[in-house]
């Protein structure tokens, strides 16, 4: 098999490069490195913070936010204190005092009004954020004091003003013509890193910023290298030319492939806990697909241990429904469907489905076809989706699995013309409300997988109201009754909940997890 075939690769180079990476080592080992470099299989691209092409872990190293979502629950970073007036309506910020950006701008109340209204104003591309919605105004009150006022009391707030993107302030020196929607003419912040070079699809350069308020990073340079291949990935690794790889959902290497290094011992490597909810969106607008029977009969069918075990190495936890019940609000009881392929023939039967003499079966003369589109870039769902076509025949089900280019991917979820795709929650913070709230987004594979249910107009309605929502108790019945109705009607099929996967050298220390799965804390890293 190739994940055999890879894993004896993979512990082929640790031994063939073994020796060249140790002189490397010790030839570095008399002299202070301050350049980490970071391998990576995407470009940083613009990283405008108010617009959403850019890579966020870019972006994080860049730009700051008033407030900033900690393990511990939002916390000061350009704001060092706020209130909310008592009809909660209005957030009144008092700003961190001798910051300024990176360009020598000073940072005060008029430079936060103007990003926050710049992102505001530029409502069609950053309405997948709710709060965008709900903001009615800004006001300088006094120099280093600003006033915003929503339109309703919106309780996810603050958490999604610490979001990477895209309430983080960029120097109005930046702006073009007032707005940053058209792009910037620079990439200045306040945060610890600067970009101080950029070759399209070839590497980017990050230095400590100078003007940092904080405390300074100890790394001085980071490099960003794009390798689009995980083999050259991995012989990067392998040849000390890549310090750190980090990660989520197949981003960096495969699970053969991470625990093959893990095993090997050379390398320092870190599992976050689990980060999002990876899942299989079933379209309930699309022919086959929009029977519940059908969708049900799925939920049976797939063997999650064979994913989690023989393909994630059982570094991800078995998903038992859409989200963990660590995730806010979503501790609740649902019935859970185990793996069971007599009964999810026994669900076929009933829909009508009749197996053939050709093993697949077949109604009104159409055959049982389904379509798994996926993300050619990354590096385990086609391996997962092999598995799901081998569980599918075994009951009758064709299916047809189509990779593809990540923006033709996109397209593909943007149109609902797809009968299954994978789906993956963002995890702390944005779980739960910045993702549900997305399921009304027709743009989003999620909004077009519940486009055929009968309550889909109901549950939207629902997700609108949770937002705002100020009754704690309140609040927790209307999520308790969102996640029943998803997973009642079988538009999700639960996979594992997925995590965050660092490899490094020994030298590099400090390597951690940020609550958004999305950040590297490069800040934090120091070589040994």
């Amino acid at each position: 098999m190739k994940s055999t075939f890879l894993m004896g690769m993979v512990l082929l180079l640790v031994v063939l490069t073994g020796c060249g990476q140790q002189a490397n080592q010790d030839d570095e080992a008399g002299a202070a490195k301050d350049e980490l470099v970071f391998a990576s299989t995407k470009d940083i691209r613009d990283i405008n913070p108010h617009l959403t092409g850019g890579e966020l872990a870019a972006q994080n190293m860049v730009f700051e936010s008033l407030v900033v979502n900690t393990a511990d629950g939002v916390q000061p970073k350009l704001a060092e204190s706020w209130e909310i007036s008592p009809d909660g309506l209005t957030y009144t910020f008092h700003l961190r005092k001798n910051v300024v950006f990176s360009d020598g701008e000073a940072f005060n109340a008029e430079a936060v009004k103007k990003n926050i209204d710049a992102v505001v104003s530029n409502y069609d591309k950053n309405a997948w954020l709710n709060l965008v919605q709900e903001i009615d105004n800004t006001k300088v009150v006094d120099e280093h004091t600003l006033a915003l006022t929503l339109k309703h009391p919106y309780y996810p707030t603050l958490e999604e003003l610490g979001l990477t993107r895209p309430f983080r302030m960029i120097s109005p020196k930046s702006f073009i013509d007032g707005t940053t929607a058209n792009g910037v003419n620079g990439y200045a912040g306040t945060g610890p890193y600067i970009l101080t070079e950029h070759k399209d699809n070839q590497y980017a350069l990050f230095a400590s910023n100078e003007r940092y308020w904080g405390e300074q990073p100890k790394i001085k340079q980071v490099r960003w290298k794009v390798m689009p291949d995980h083999q050259t990935i991995l012989l990067g690794l392998q040849k000390g030319e890549v310090d750190l790889i980090f990660g989520a959902d197949g981003d960096m290497l495969d699970a053969n492939a991470f625990s093959a290094l893990q095993e090997g011992g050379k390398y320092a490597t870190k599992i976050s806990h689990p980060s999002g909810s990876r899942s299989i969106l079933l379209n309930s607008n699309r022919a086959f697909t929009k029977d519940k029977l059908v969708r049900e009969a799925l939920q049976y069918a797939i063997n999650k241990r064979t994913i989690a075990t023989g393909i994630l190495n059982d570094t991800e936890q078995i998903a038992d429904t859409l989200m963990s019940k660590a995730t806010p609000y979503a501790n609740i009881d649902l019935s859970i469907r185990s793996y069971d392929a007599n009964q999810a023939e026994q669900l076929l039967d009933q829909a009508g489905w009749v197996k053939s003499d050709d093993g697949y079966r077949y109604k009104n003369g159409q055959k049982l076809h389904l379509l798994l589109s996926y993300n050619s870039d990354n590096a385990q769902e086609k391996t997962i989706g092999e598995s799901m076509q081998s569980d599918l025949k075994a009951i009758g089900v064709e299916l047809e699995i189509l990779g593809e280019e990540k923006q033709a991917y996109f397209d593909r979820q943007k149109s609902g013309d797809f009968d299954l795709q994978y789906s993956l929650s963002w995890g702390l913070p944005y779980d739960p409300q910045t993702y549900v709230s997305t399921w009304r987004v027709p743009s989003h594979g999620d909004y077009q997988a519940q486009a055929g249910l009968e309550k889909k107009a109901w549950l939207d309605q629902t997700i609108s109201e949770v937002l705002l929502e100020q009754d704690e108790s309140a609040r927790a019945e209307k999520y308790k009754e969102i996640f029943t109705y998803v997973h009642d009607e079988a538009v999700y099929l639960p996979l594992t909940y997925s995590v965050v996967k660092a490899i490094h050298s020994d030298r590099l220390q400090g390597v951690d997890f940020n609550v958004s799965q999305y950040e590297i804390p490069f800040e934090k890293m120091y070589f040994q």
